[in-house]
């Protein structure tokens, strides 16, 4: 008999059972201060997280999975900026971008496939490859002319990085700037980096299983509010006092995203390289920020994309984490400005800014 994908599952089952441990303990002295983190200071208690709205637009990706879209702004603008989120989130999580930069031009929203209001994709399409793919989709049907700026957010920023690979023409002809923030070319490996239990062998496995355990790792989910907010103040944010309501809205946006999703995702990031495709970017305008905390994506990740892109604006905000757009937005909308004015002068010069 062939015992191999039994044991398979005991040994990933109990590797989730010792993750799940080693999560609990390595935030057991935390967790009577959930309550005292959730009433502290809230500036932003009156932010309308989640409810900024554009016109829609439903594109209907390759295979046929719909990709939600939101457009900001007139048709005719000088630009348009799209924004590509990351992993486990929605396009709401360009929410100060989306608030504060209208000014620039047209401003193009999407949620990745399984994401947000997107379609559900079948597993297998869960690569960096399909994104890429469905970003040409939805350049094709919301931005049909003009210059364009991309900006991505971690996985964003690799949707992006497999555009370049598939459509290398786009780069200098249509797409006239690229930022990343909190991204990597390389491979990431963030979990079995950051755990206080390290089980780099076996967590790919243990987030195939949970994935697979979809009831009941939703009601987990929902029942462990006080961990789950740990989880995301620690990971996805840096040293600074975050925003109770900033903190609460980014544990939301991960909290909808299924975790079957999560699960079919992640294998991606530790296979990934991208790094061929910055040669590529680099006949634009570019910007890479990173928060200094960042423990998903560390800055040495940041510093691999500029090493291939000299010539890009580097932020390195201090203080802030992965989620350095909410933490503080003025920074990066700063940055985001001058991004989109230098790729202008370069379209109204006839090439890249020297």
């Amino acid at each position: 008999m062939n015992r191999g994908p039994k044991v398979a599952g005991i040994v990933a089952g109990a590797a989730a059972g010792v993750l799940a441990a080693g999560v609990a303990a390595g935030i057991a002295a935390e967790r009577y201060a959930v309550g005292r983190l959730r009433l502290g200071p809230d500036p932003e208690a009156r932010e309308p997280f989640g409810r900024l709205r554009g016109r829609p637009l439903t594109v209907l990706a390759d295979d046929g999975v719909p990709l939600h879209v939101e457009i900001d702004g007139d048709d005719d603008a000088d630009v348009t900026v799209v924004f590509c989120h990351g992993y486990g989130l929605r396009s709401d999580c360009w929410h100060y971008q989306r608030r504060y930069l209208r000014h620039l031009g047209r401003l193009v929203f999407w949620d990745q496939r399984s994401h947000g209001r997107s379609g559900r994709s079948p597993a297998e399409h869960c690569t960096i490859e399909q994104l890429g793919r469905d970003l040409h989709a939805v350049l094709n049907a919301a931005v049909p002319r003009g210059p364009v700026v991309l900006m991505g957010h971690s996985m964003g920023g690799m949707t992006i990085m497999s555009l370049a690979e598939r459509q290398p023409d786009l780069f200098g002809d249509r797409i006239v700037g690229v930022g990343f923030v909190a991204s990597a070319a390389d491979p990431v490996s963030v979990v079995a980096r950051n755990l206080p239990v390290r089980l780099d062998r076996f967590t790919e496995s243990v987030v195939g299983v949970l994935g697979k355990q979809v009831t009941f790792v939703e009601g987990a989910r929902r029942l462990g509010s006080d961990i789950g907010y740990l989880l995301v103040r620690r990971y996805a944010f840096g040293s600074r006092r975050v925003s109770p309501s900033v903190a609460a809205f980014q544990e939301r946006m991960v909290n909808s995203t299924p975790m079957d999703v999560l699960s079919a995702f992640y294998p991606v990031f530790a296979a990934h390289d991208l790094r061929d495709a910055l040669p590529i970017i680099d006949r634009v305008e570019t910007l890479v920020v990173v928060g200094e905390d960042d423990r998903l994506t560390p800055v040495f990740h940041a510093e691999t994309i500029v090493e291939a892109l000299p010539g890009a604006e580097y932020v390195v905000v201090p203080g802030t984490g992965h989620m350095v757009m909410l933490e503080d937005p003025g920074i990066v909308n700063e940055a985001i400005g001058q991004l989109v004015d230098r790729a202008l002068v370069a379209v109204r010069a006839g090439g890249k800014s020297a």
